[in-house]
């Protein structure tokens, strides 16, 4: 699901959303737009929370806003991502920069939080103090994701290819494949 970030939560994205509720269809957000003047991540991210799921979870921080829009930071991998190239298909892998690391550390744990509620060996050894690995995380996220447990929110701007290779990459790892669904009734 698209939302803008300037906008936030619009009245049709209310509507798809309960459809896709009715429907029990696995969802992925998306805050666009974040090149643009006005954009805030945060209060997009709210307006989700608050008007649509509480089960919505930041999955990336924008590297940057408005003009200064230089990437997005992967909240579960521990890293910064900016595109490069014709179409932004240069996905160039960084490490967080010194102004995010605090924000991604704190988000980064409330992430990982909410990926171990799902699998309750995962739990018992993160509160053993044993954070599972980036592979594990990523196995319960999709099982979450799939059953509409967790709903990521990633962030960048389709207009200038800023993350929309990662959302895409996500589509795949995070959303079910036909074959991970019962038939249509």
């Amino acid at each position: 699901v698209v939302f803008d970030g300037v906008a936030g939560v619009e009245p049709q994205s209310e509507t798809n959303w309960r459809y896709a509720d009715e429907a029990n269809v696995p969802r992925i957000c998306y805050i666009n737009k974040m090149d643009r003047t006005g954009a805030d991540f945060e209060r997009s991210y709210d307006t989700i929370l608050k008007r649509l799921s509480p089960k919505a979870v930041r999955f990336q921080l924008p590297w940057g806003s408005e003009e200064n829009l230089k990437g997005v930071v992967d909240l579960l991998k521990m890293k910064a991502y900016t595109f490069e190239g014709e179409m932004g298909m240069n996905v160039i892998e960084h490490e967080i920069p010194e102004e995010l690391k605090a924000d991604a550390e704190k988000y980064h744990g409330e992430l990982v939080e909410r990926i171990v509620e799902n699998d309750e060996e995962q739990m018992n050894a993160y509160l053993d103090g044993n954070e599972p690995s980036y592979e594990d995380l990523k196995k319960t996220l999709r099982k979450a994701v799939i059953a509409n447990q967790i709903f990521p929110v990633m962030t960048g701007s389709s207009l200038k290819n800023v993350g929309v290779q990662l959302v895409l990459d996500a589509v795949v790892d995070f959303l079910p494949a036909p074959t991970d669904l019962p038939p249509v009734i």
